[in-house]
């Protein structure tokens, strides 16, 4: 089962940005479509974006639209999610895992997630 880790969280004030990585622990992400997934304290998990595995076709929650960018660089072998214009609402600890796209599902594999606080 393909295990994923997530870096690049972090503090950040509102309407910054920071740039989220995701690397598989031992496999080779160019078969999986993958997808980031946040969960905010007393909140369920809820997707955010995927990116299928030839990195054409995407899709994003309507939440971050317009401001979060989902891309993958196959020969870095590894999935980026670059977030601009942070809000306090978008402070969570987020995932990455393999999932179907542009209909994913939040079966997981979770790692460890990275965590984002959106603050002043």
């Amino acid at each position: 089962q393909l295990q994923l880790v997530e870096s690049g969280g972090g503090l950040v004030q509102p309407g910054g940005s920071l740039r989220l990585s995701c690397v598989p622990s031992g496999d080779s992400l160019d078969h999986y479509s993958v997808g980031w997934f946040r969960q905010a304290p007393g909140k369920e998990r809820e997707g955010v974006s995927c990116i299928r595995s030839n990195g054409i076709r995407t899709n994003y929650a309507d939440s971050v639209k317009g401001r979060f960018t989902i891309s993958r660089d196959n020969a870095k072998n590894t999935v980026y999610l670059q977030m601009n214009n942070l809000q306090p609402d978008d402070t969570a600890v987020y995932y990455c895992a393999p999932t179907p796209c542009p209909v994913w599902s939040d079966l997981g594999p979770w790692g460890q997630g990275t965590r984002v606080t959106v603050s002043s």
